[in-house]
């Protein structure tokens, strides 16, 4: 649960700390998720809290970066708001509702994003530092289209079994 630490480091000024935090967390949830499939680990449980641990990381640091006028306001609210849309859908889910592949490209893309957007300027040139800023800039629509779309694909069953009633 990285979240927090991440933002209060955000908001403390510590930004290299905030990255490296970021990193930590993401690559802690890419080799749980590794280990608890090889493992055959898997549970309903660990797919409902997983996507969980999952948007307190990724939604953490875009809350600062929209505070912080980096990321519009609207686009953090449409991005929120089906987060707790797909989170309240798993919750009805009898099996979690396990990620599909479009979400985890999401995720991914989103962390990428993420990372770049938060490069700390101590770490390169200004001129580096802002081309890798606006790279995070560029990559995070693809990644809210990508959220959109794969909430879409969630939802799409639960639109057809509802039609057959």
């Amino acid at each position: 649960m990285a979240g927090l630490p991440l933002i209060m480091s955000l908001a403390a000024g510590w930004s290299a700390v905030a990255w490296i935090l970021l990193l930590l967390g993401g690559l802690s949830d890419a080799l749980d998720g590794w280990l608890a499939r090889r493992g055959g680990g898997g549970n309903s449980w660990g797919a409902r809290l997983d996507p969980l641990a999952d948007k307190l990381l990724i939604c953490a640091p875009l809350v600062w970066l929209a505070s912080e006028q980096r990321l519009p306001l609207w686009a953090l609210w449409l991005l929120l708001s089906r987060e707790l849309l797909i989170s309240g859908w798993r919750r009805d889910a009898m099996d979690g509702a396990p990620a599909s592949s479009a979400g985890k490209a999401k995720t991914i893309l989103q962390f990428l994003s993420l990372l770049l957007l938060l490069w700390p300027r101590s770490w390169g040139s200004d001129a580096a530092v802002d081309g890798l800023h606006q790279l995070g800039w560029w990559l995070f629509w693809p990644s809210l289209f990508m959220a959109l779309q794969s909430a879409a694909s969630y939802l799409r069953p639960l639109q057809s079994t509802e039609g057959q009633r």
